[in-house]
């Protein structure tokens, strides 16, 4: 595949107008910062930290193409691809290929979190919805604690499949993380390994190609020069930068629920001059009062401050 994500790779958020719209006008201040650093290797939009799954239809192609206009093209946009089944997220691929998207990140289907799958049944969604579409896949590895984690030998198979061309690995077990990383390496040493552990970036950082977290979205420089650190296996560089982020990790990630941390990185972005307020769609909800002023707080530490927006 030509596309090439080794570096770092946000996950942003999808910014609203006050009164829950859609806003493009923040979705091009955002894509159009993050696509202007150097480092910044693609996009991944309507994932979870862009609540992709409470847009309608028509929503999440405006804000694909928002994304696009916002780089310019430049920069590659992701379209998280969440439908259930698997002929309803082929044809979520197809609208967000109209709608410029470069590749897709496929979720597993979510009745399986609960049940769990079939076997070959991954394989099946994959298949269909790359042959539906044309639209270059990447393999999303979920937490050990789902059912929808996939077995090492179901990644395997998905990865030598056509279309497919990267993971993004978010297993949250180091056990698996170390045991199979250098087996999936190994037998498919063209695909592009992203790591997605937003609150484990340093433990995963020496054994991948770049990351892929929403993280980015916030806090784009340190983590570049972090996955730098740890591609020129520098240990002592990579944990300066963990320790100085660590504040920020906290307030955004080490919360009652991760779905929090959307939240967390929409006040983190008020706070560096983004976006102008922190509204998110149901069912999530506004962070405690005090949030804002601790996350503010907790970037000022890390030497994180208002970001320069292209004119």
């Amino acid at each position: 595949m030509a596309l090439d994500l080794r570096g770092l790779v946000p996950a942003p958020v999808t910014p609203f107008t006050r009164d829950g719209a859609v806003d493009v006008d923040a979705i091009h201040r955002l894509g159009g910062w993050l696509g202007s650093i150097d480092g910044v290797k693609g996009l991944v939009v309507l994932g979870h930290a862009g609540e992709g799954t409470f847009l309608t239809q028509d929503e999440q192609a405006a804000v694909i193409r928002a994304f696009v206009e916002a780089t310019d093209g430049r920069t590659p946009v992701i379209a998280g691809i969440t439908g259930e089944g698997s002929k309803v997220a082929a044809e979520e691929a197809k609208r967000a290929v109209d709608a410029g998207a470069t590749a897709g990140l496929v979720y597993p289907s979510h009745g399986w979190l609960r049940f769990g799958y079939q076997a070959g049944a991954p394989q099946a969604r994959y298949s269909e919805i790359y042959e539906t579409s044309g639209l270059p896949l990447i393999l999303f590895q979920y937490p050990d604690a789902t059912k929808a984690t996939y077995d090492l030998e179901t990644q395997l198979e998905i990865a030598g499949q056509e279309g497919v061309f990267a993971t993004k690995n978010g297993v949250r077990n180091m056990k698996r993380w170390d045991t199979e990383i250098p087996v999936l390496r190994a037998e498919h040493p063209e695909l592009q390994i992203l790591t997605c552990h937003d609150e484990y970036l340093l433990h995963t950082m020496f054994d991948v190609d770049g990351a892929l977290v929403g993280y980015g979205g916030l806090a784009p420089e340190p983590l570049i020069e972090l996955i730098a650190a740890g591609k020129a296996r520098d240990y002592a560089k990579a944990r300066e930068i963990h320790d100085r982020l660590l504040p920020v990790t906290k307030t955004v990630y080490h919360r009652g629920s991760h779905m929090e941390g959307t939240v967390a990185l929409k006040e983190g972005l008020v706070a560096r001059g983004i976006l102008e307020h922190a509204t998110v769609r149901s069912p999530l909800l506004p962070l405690a009062d005090g949030a804002h002023d601790e996350i503010a707080a907790a970037l000022a530490s890390a030497q994180l401050g208002s970001a320069l927006i292209p004119a």
